[in-house]
């Protein structure tokens, strides 16, 4: 299973409600094609407690606040899920944001995330990238 977590800048209400619109009559979680969609926090849920606390203080830098809750999708290995992740991630970042990816600690925004920008010799959600360099899944 991998992961993306995804903090958008608007209110949790607001994200859900568009999680709603566009995936109607589901909730915990959401899903769409092989993704498993569910809100995460640190108060009531497992949010920050398996991370590196560096990678906290760079999201924390990279958004200019410690986020308490994120979008978290789970995508089957199963799947491919690039095209899945691009499209649910371009929707949930509309209004700013950033997303983390299993692969490195970056924060990246949407406009990164369209552009394709390489960060580490990664691109966001490069699995098969990350795969190449011995760094497995």
């Amino acid at each position: 299973m991998r992961s993306v977590f995804v903090f958008p800048s608007g209110a949790r209400a607001e994200t859900i409600a568009t999680l709603d619109q566009h995936l109607p009559q589901q909730r915990d979680p959401w899903t769409l094609a092989g993704l498993n969609i569910d809100i995460d926090d640190e108060q009531t849920g497992w949010l920050f407690s398996d991370w590196d606390p560096d990678d906290v203080t760079v999201l924390e830098a990279a958004l200019g606040h410690r986020p308490t809750w994120a979008v978290q999708i789970d995508i089957s290995g199963r799947i491919d899920g690039t095209a899945e992740v691009h499209q649910l991630v371009t929707l949930l970042l509309q209004q700013g944001g950033a997303a983390v990816d299993d692969y490195s600690a970056h924060p990246w925004t949407l406009q990164e995330i369209k552009s394709g920008t390489v960060i580490d010799g990664l691109r966001f959600f490069d699995f098969r990238a990350r795969r190449a360099s011995g760094g497995g899944l």
